[in-house]
């Protein structure tokens, strides 16, 4: 960004005292130490020095709009000018893309030195190129962030054989035959949300649908991660409560603004956090270990946290000559686990919470797609709407006669994928576009963007639109999609592990909830209660996906029995 843009507007004509903030001053001396290396060094050094220089290939690679001092900062300032303050970055590769549509779908964004040179993969074959291909390693940032959540080792990041080990532990936890015998309790906590939609409908006033399918959501995953009920929908919860706090003050390390990347307040919050996700996750470890060991048969013991309890048991007796009864957890053991049933209760619940949000909200704007979703619930389960709960809990399967409503969850996570895939650029390893053109990725962030490629004209017809039938229509279809254009939860080894849940869960949702209950999504009344300045929409969609991940302003709604 420029400095003015980063500093705040201030002329000679404004007189008025103004308390600077601390950024303000290191923003500015920072932006000149790059501007003076940028000079130095000229541009784009970093990549330009892998490139051979009798390859014209190379000399043809495609960048967003660059200036030799400021890089991409420039153009990143018009098209952030044009979006909302809270917009998620994920719209910007496919801003750049439409405002700029010579840049083709693989393209290099230079914001250095505030993050590396990133390399912006946006179809189907190059991303497949980094995520199944040749799986590049996480960008070490997101390890940093998520250190916080997952303490020193996370799933997602995790790399070689000890990311092997334990992805094969959780992967049967996480499919679709454990799943469905965990649909009863996702029901039961589905009625709860009725029931809380139904006293809502009562006052007829706007409130955020958001933190109640975050409620939902997480009541859920805890059932499926620690075995517990966590009642988040009625009561707040301590846990839950720490954890979403620690959310708030997540840093990747790469934000613009100096002042939000370096807060000094964030580590002492980290700390604070921590303790109290600690101290309650290690309780229930304790608490769970010691069940699991008197009672190894017991049929409650299928949660994520009681499987990884076995293959510990099973590992200590696999290495040990004469295996003894253990009565606790190593340290080290202790701590590996206990870091990933906090990352399962964040990335399992706030990622599907959106998208029964924007699945709502697109429904609500469809009245023909809104009918037909209702007439398919009526013919698989019977016009009493009190039947289909007790009906999905005794025949779980009965979820997969309703090829309407999937099309209609795959639709919404088309539009709205709540995700991407960031990996490191590896020493000798180029990503090759369709024109053959050849782009270096050592010392590059490698962006494999769903955003982008499922909402690019190029590979689907009025990209822009909510049509379901995409995923009903027959191969040769206009419509028909393009293998490989669909990756809400990407493809590869490194695919998201929580995906059957999330459509198992919205299914449940829909369900119970499109025949029983209106939504509106109110976003005039509620921008006239809340006024704000600057754009307020994106590509058309007030609803856009906000910094936080999920639905701007926390898809205000207004909801009505369908009876009343």
């Amino acid at each position: 960004m420029m400095v003015l843009a980063l500093v705040g507007k201030r002329t000679l004509r404004d007189e008025s005292p103004r308390k600077q903030n601390p950024s303000d001053y290191a923003t500015v001396v920072f932006l000149l130490i790059s501007i003076f290396a940028r000079m130095k060094i000229l541009t784009l050094s970093l990549i330009s020095n892998y490139r051979p220089g009798d390859s014209q290939a190379y000399r043809s690679q495609s960048f967003a709009p660059h200036h030799p001092i400021f890089g991409s900062l420039l153009a990143m300032k018009e098209i952030m000018a044009e979006l909302p303050r809270d917009v998620n970055p994920q719209y910007i590769a496919i801003a750049i893309r439409r405002r700029f549509p010579h840049v083709g779908n693989v393209f290099y964004i230079d914001n250095w030195p505030f993050v590396a040179p990133m390399l912006v993969t946006a179809s189907p074959s190059t991303a497949k190129q980094i995520t199944q291909e040749h799986s590049l390693p996480k960008f070490p940032a997101t390890r940093n962030f998520f250190r916080p959540i997952a303490g020193k080792y996370d799933l997602i990041t995790m790399e070689g054989p000890l990311w092997k080990k334990w992805r094969g532990v959780f992967n049967p936890g996480f499919g679709a035959a454990h799943l469905t015998t965990l649909i009863p309790e996702i029901i039961e906590e589905a009625l709860v949300f009725c029931d809380i939609l139904r006293e809502r409908a009562a006052f007829e006033d706007i409130f955020q649908l958001k933190p109640l399918t975050d409620n939902l959501t997480v009541d859920v995953i805890g059932k499926l991660v620690l075995n517990v009920n966590f009642n988040c929908q009625r009561t707040p919860h301590p846990m839950v409560s720490a954890l979403r706090r620690q959310v708030q003050w997540l840093s990747i390390g790469t934000e613009l603004n100096l002042w939000e990347r370096w807060h000094p307040v964030r580590p002492l919050m980290h700390w604070y956090n921590a303790r109290i996700m600690n101290a309650y996750i290690n309780r229930a470890l304790r608490e769970r270990f010691e069940a699991y060991t008197q009672r190894p048969n017991d049929a409650s013991n299928k949660s994520t946290i009681d499987r990884s309890i076995e293959t510990y048991l099973n590992d200590l007796s696999n290495n040990s000559a004469a295996p003894q009864k253990t009565s606790s957890m190593d340290a080290a053991t202790k701590e590996l686990i206990a870091g990933q049933m906090k990352l399962f209760l964040f990335s399992g619940h706030d990622t599907t919470s959106a998208s029964v949000c924007w699945s709502f909200y697109l429904l609500s704007k469809s009245l023909k797609d809104l009918d037909r979703i209702r007439a398919e619930h009526d013919k698989v389960f019977g016009n009493d709407l009190d039947r289909a709960p007790a009906m999905i809990s005794e025949d779980p399967h009965i979820l997969n006669q309703l090829p309407f409503t999937l099309a209609v969850i795959k639709e919404t996570l088309r539009l709205f994928p709540v995700a991407s895939s960031i990996r490191s650029g590896e020493p000798g390893f180029s990503v090759v576009a369709e024109d053959g053109r050849i782009y270096p990725t050592e010392e590059c962030l490698v962006w494999s963007s769903p955003h982008t490629i499922q909402r690019s004209p190029d590979f689907w017809p009025h990209p822009d639109d909510f049509i379901p039938d995409r995923w009903l229509v027959q191969p040769g279809h206009e419509l028909y999609p393009i293998k490989g254009t669909w990756r809400p939860f990407e493809f590869g080894p490194r695919n998201c592990i929580g995906q059957e849940l999330a459509l198992l869960e919205m299914k449940a949702v829909l369900v119970l909830a499109m025949r029983r209950f209106h939504f509106c999504m109110p976003y005039d009344e509620w921008d006239q209660l809340h006024p704000k300045k600057g754009p307020k929409h994106v590509a058309g969609e007030r609803a856009y996906q906000a910094l936080n991940g999920g639905p701007s302003e926390g898809m205000p709604c207004r909801v009505k029995l369908r009876n009343a």
